[in-house]
């Protein structure tokens, strides 16, 4: 018993340093400071109402503080019976960001391990991959859901190989747990972009396994990988569940218009349109960033050069001091065409050379499903400059059309390099390659890479423009000399010259380190560490640039990131039920009103698909109908004197009200279009497939009819109605069917869609009680499946305890 707690000692140092290296960087979180986020900022605000009843003892599924109402799926809502979701929260035990830089290191250090690589190599391994810049970066920014997806994908590949390497039982435990883990981070882009490396690795090993002739072992190893799966679903029913019916009603589902806002035809397709997809598409060249950081000037806010050519030149047009500070703030350094790049892609130069090295020393599977990742991620983050096998993607591969931003799937790139790095590094300290043909493959890698720089370095200005595509836009607008032009890119050029000396410095010395060890002029130790060094100088020295110390700010400027003003304090003295929209701002991008307020705007990667719609044809040109039907009583402006302020709208329709007429509408175009002008107050535009449910034969105009409400909560909402005849009732609330149930009297009732996005009933006549109550069925079916999906693994657990204690038992006598 001794000697086997003796032999995780080892491994409970290693957790100890990645405890230390996590708080290391982030330091300041020992000082009770988080970091600003500005993807968080927003969430706080999306999620406040939400936080609010949580923080009362409810749970809430719907918010009324954005887009006019949504479920808060998205937003972080908590369900009954996640108990993955608990394992999860157990896991990150520090302090945010530390947390998941902890998990980038555990995840890959435990996949290393699987691999049979030794724990101080798997340590340094763990190291590259978490402190990879573009994994940093991520979380300096606030993409928290991202980063906690990519951390738990090593521990998916862990299950894999195990389960693949005929450890049946752990390897489909692991693979259960790690999966429902990945799935717990509800960032299903990431996992999806998984599945493709997860794809890649099974044509390699089912080519292996038919060379081998193990088809068997094979098909039953992806048989429990598929059950393992199908649990892991199961343990995360209720999110995904829920995710899945929000999603086909947000803007990564279908729409029925086939016309645009400006009168265009729009193409009819499921999922995004092609430019959104392809908006942020990594450049061919660009990607060499992932060698040289500043290959093509860094991030878009990157600083001109402490000598800079751009500052003499600008100082010579004679410009005023405020004109050159505007010119300044816009001068990019970067060069590439993306639109907002916050920092590269960085792997690392030792990775780098590291990865090369390995394909000289590696062979078999691993290698080959390696590169095959390497190469179709690579290609798939050009996006649009590499259009054919884009579009062949997008449009016959399952759901690659609901996710945009293609360059994200380079994180496949950030995370198979340090895994092809270490292995190789692995076959040199060991005998699975002849000693000659090691250090022939470290004179070819040497060769390859370090001359590579070199000639990037020496031919810089014949194979490089080191133009940017807003060069000359921003020389012509300022009337500045073509001058101004050339000095820019001499700036773009000297950036370029730094990092990539500093490059080719980190492939030397790595290179000399190898070498020496070689020569037996160093021992294996030695190697490792000043390997180690030289990777964490590398990546930390440039993260650094991105996000550090500047970044965090006091717990309270986070908890409360939109600071109150004048039209906030002045709204808040209306205690009544009413919508706000901040025109301040792109109100469907900013969610600083919501965190106040109940907003039409809000901000969010999926918003309501028919909002959106609402807010292209009519909202985002102020339309101040549209406004009145969604109940808008104020509306946030600037002024320039007092800062925001808040315009009453006298307009806005309340809560509920009465129509008279009622237009019928063929399809989703004329729904939409029939909004143009309309009174809403009086009459209601209703698609013909709810015709049945309105007797409009019957609709008498009654001047007593009255419809108030009387109770509102965000899941509840009661309406008191009176008249003499049937009558039509709209709600200003947005109609969503899949949860939103309705009473009369207390009896449930059918309701319809009117106006395109909102509630519509039909009352008849006399006095009643009509309530709107979300119940939705999917968070009970999901937590009924998540339930008995736990107790399964559970058992599980239990039973593979058992055999491997009995078995153990066993071997001993």
């Amino acid at each position: 018993m001794a000697s086997k707690l003796k032999k995780f000692i080892p491994h409970l140092v290693v957790l100890i340093l990645f405890v230390i290296a996590s708080l290391a960087y982030f330091s300041p979180v020992l000082q009770n400071k988080v970091i600003f986020q500005s993807d968080i900022a927003q969430y706080q605000g999306m999620a406040k109402q939400l936080k609010d009843y949580r923080a009362a003892g409810d749970e809430i599924y719907w918010t009324d503080a954005a887009f006019g109402g949504m479920p808060t799926y998205q937003l972080g809502a908590k369900y009954p019976h996640n108990y993955i979701k608990t394992l999860d929260l157990s896991l990150r035990f520090l302090p945010r960001p530390a947390d998941y830089l902890f998990l980038y290191f555990i995840g890959l250090y435990i996949l290393l391990l699987v691999l049979k690589i030794d724990y101080k190599l798997a340590f340094l391994g763990a190291l590259a991959f978490g402190f990879s810049t573009y994994l940093i970066i991520i979380l300096g920014v606030g993409h928290n859901a991202k980063a906690h997806a990519i951390a738990y994908m090593p521990l998916v590949l862990s299950g894999i190989f195990l389960t693949f390497r005929g450890k049946y039982i752990w390897g489909f435990l692991l693979t259960t747990i790690a999966m429902a883990l990945e799935l717990v981070t509800n960032h299903f882009q990431m996992t999806y972009y998984l599945g493709l490396l997860v794809l890649c690795i099974g044509v390699a090993y089912l080519i292996d396994a038919f060379q081998k002739k193990m088809l068997p072992h094979f098909a039953k190893a992806v048989g429990v990988m598929l059950v393992a799966v199908v649990l892991a679903i199961g343990l995360n029913a209720t999110n995904i569940l829920a995710t899945k019916e929000y999603a086909d009603t947000s803007t990564r589902g279908k729409t029925e218009l086939t016309i645009n806002a400006n009168g265009t035809k729009k193409e009819i397709k499921e999922g995004l349109d092609y430019d959104y997809i392809t908006e942020y598409s990594y450049g061919k060249l660009e990607s060499l960033n992932l060698f040289i950081p500043r290959f093509m000037g860094g991030g878009s806010g990157d600083p001109l050069p402490d000598e800079s050519a751009t500052i003499d030149a600008l100082l010579r047009t004679g410009k005023s001091q405020e004109e050159l500070v505007s010119i300044l703030q816009q001068v990019p350094v970067y060069w590439g065409d993306q639109r907002i790049v916050a920092a590269p892609a960085y792997i690392g130069a030792v990775v780098i050379f590291l990865a090369v090295l390995a394909l000289f020393l590696v062979k078999g599977r691993l290698k080959w499903w390696v590169v095959s990742a390497f190469f179709l991620t690579l290609f798939l983050s050009w996006g649009r400059n590499l259009s054919f096998l884009t579009e062949l993607f997008i449009e016959y591969v399952p759901y690659y059309n609901k996710f945009r931003a293609v360059s994200s799937i380079q994180v496949i790139i950030e995370l198979i390099m340090p895994i092809l790095a270490v292995v190789g590094l692995h076959h040199l300290l060991n005998d699975f390659v002849k000693l000659e043909q090691k250090k022939k493959a470290l004179y070819y890698t040497s060769g390859i890479v370090g001359g590579l720089t070199v000639i990037f370095l020496l031919f810089k200005n014949s194979l490089f423009s080191f133009a940017s595509p807003i060069d000359g836009d921003l020389a012509s607008y300022y009337k500045l000399p073509f001058t101004f032009v050339d000095a820019m890119r001499e700036d773009r050029a000297a950036v370029f010259t730094a990092d990539a000396l500093r490059t080719l410095l980190f492939v030397v010395l790595a290179a000399a380190a190898l070498f020496l060890y070689l020569k037996n002029k160093i021992k294996e130790i030695p190697l490792i560490a000043v390997l180690a060094v030289l990777i964490v100088v590398d990546l930390v020295g440039v993260d650094r640039r991105y996000v550090n110390n500047e970044d965090f700010v006091k717990a309270r400027i986070m908890e409360q990131p939109f600071q109150e003003n004048g039209a906030n304090l002045q709204i808040a003295k209306d205690k009544g039920y009413y919508r706000v929209i901040d025109a301040t701002t792109d109100p469907f991008n900013s969610a600083a009103a919501s965190y106040y307020h109940n907003a039409l705007g809000g901000y969010h990667a999926a918003k309501p698909g028919r909002m959106q719609d609402l807010n292209e044809f009519y909202i985002s040109q102020g339309d101040i109908g549209v406004l009145n039907m969604m109940n808008v009583k104020y509306i946030i402006t600037q002024n320039n004197n007092q800062g925001p302020v808040a315009q009453r709208n006298p307009y806005a329709n309340g809560p509920a009200w009465l129509v008279e007429n009622v237009i019928f509408a063929e399809n989703a175009d004329q729904e939409i279009l029939l909004l143009d002008s309309l009174d809403t107050k009086r009459t209601a535009i209703i698609h013909k497939d709810f015709k049945s449910q309105i007797p409009t034969a019957s609709i008498v105009r009654d001047s007593t009819a009255t419809i108030e409400m009387v109770k509102h909560e965000p899941e509840h909402i009661v309406y008191e109605t009176s008249s003499k005849s049937a009558q039509l009732a709209l709600f200003s609330e947005v109609y969503y069917p899949a949860g939103w149930n309705a009473y009369i009297d207390g009896e449930p009732v059918d309701y319809f869609r009117a106006n395109y996005v909102l509630r519509a009933m039909s009352l008849s006549a006399g006095n009643h009680k009509v309530e709107f109550i979300f119940e939705p069925s999917v968070i009970q079916t999901g937590s009924s499946v998540s339930l008995i999906s736990s107790i399964i693994v559970l058992l599980l657990l239990a039973s593979g305890l058992f055999f491997t204690f009995k078995r153990n038992k066993h071997i001993s006598e």
